[in-house]
């Protein structure tokens, strides 16, 4: 009886480890055609960029003509394309500040509020839902409600401001106020995603450590210089790598928020104008292309950063 008992418990175990197999192999089996579908796209898209920016094409495929580099020599030499490369240049600066102000930003507040959260003040878990809520609502429904908020008659903002006996301001008309518009929005989306990345990172961080320096009499901020920080080195410069590559290509925001205008224009909307509205299929394929090679010598040249600050210790 314990022999049938013991082969009976055997033949169970078997089957919820065959059970559990075969549902991994069903995991593998979803999780690769969705990365194969998704690889495909790209590689078509890479294979066809490079046709686009030699051949030149237009909407008449009997004008079609090879070009070489010539596209690449209009936007970063300011002697073939004047007009092309300033715009391009403008363009590239006005980039790379937008992201710099945004992660900076995202950054900070995401930093301040996960280490309240991690103190562990009251209503806790009622905060952390509450400020998870940017993230979870979509970009384009977000963007819309900013967009409302900032609109010159009747937006929420204009309407404080004239009650208060102010001037309304051009938030979507004016290039300084539109490029601050915009960036509003797109901390307040940003901000979910570096709270809660460093509050995991926080909550990993042994209280043995915390202990020890209050033993040594470190007040609140010396505890977060001396320890919190440095333990959250990794998570901080993944996260900012990451917030970078995002908020670089944030073509949503731009768009969505002004409308379409272009008050302000960052590489992602510029190539998106090039092919939508001045039908210029090879400039936008060269702008494309471009994005990702900054995006990818950028990467590298951060890692390897990294990689040389790991050694040193």
């Amino acid at each position: 009886a314990r022999n049938a008992r013991h082969l009976e418990r055997l033949i169970e175990k078997a089957k919820r480890q065959f059970i559990n197999k075969q549902k991994s192999n069903f995991d593998v089996v979803y999780v690769s055609s969705a990365e194969g579908a998704t690889t495909r796209s790209i590689s078509l898209s890479f294979a066809r960029a490079p046709f686009d920016w030699k051949v030149d094409p237009n909407r008449d495929s009997s004008t079609w003509g090879l070009v070489g580099l010539a596209n690449y020599k209009r936007f970063l030499l300011p002697s073939t394309g004047a007009d092309d490369a300033k715009q391009f240049y403008k363009v590239l600066g006005i980039t790379i500040l937008w992201t710099v102000v945004n992660v900076t930003f995202h950054y900070v507040f995401g930093f301040v509020l996960a280490l309240l959260l991690n103190r562990g003040v009251p209503g806790t878990r009622f905060y952390r839902v509450l400020l998870m809520l940017p993230w979870a609502v979509p970009v384009y429904v977000s963007a819309f409600a900013w967009r409302w908020l900032y609109n010159s008659q009747y937006g929420f903002f204009n309407v404080i401001l004239q009650k208060l006996g102010c001037s309304p301001i051009p938030w979507l008309s004016d290039s300084q106020w539109t490029f601050v518009a915009v960036t509003i929005t797109n901390v307040w989306l940003g901000i979910p995603f570096m709270m809660i990345s460093l509050l995991a990172g926080m909550q990993a961080i042994p209280k043995d450590l915390y202990e020890a320096a209050e033993i040594d009499g470190c007040t609140r901020w010396q505890k977060v210089r001396y320890v919190t920080l440095p333990m959250l080195r990794p998570v901080s410069l993944t996260v900012i790598l990451l917030g970078a590559i995002w908020t670089f290509n944030m073509f949503n925001v731009i768009w969505l928020v002004q409308g379409g205008g272009t008050a302000v224009e960052i590489l992602a909307t510029y190539a998106f104008r090039l092919f939508r509205d001045y039908h210029d299929y090879a400039a936008a394929a060269t702008c494309g292309t471009l994005i990702f090679v900054l995006l990818l010598a950028f990467s590298l040249f951060y890692l390897k950063l990294l990689h040389r600050e790991e050694e040193l210790y």
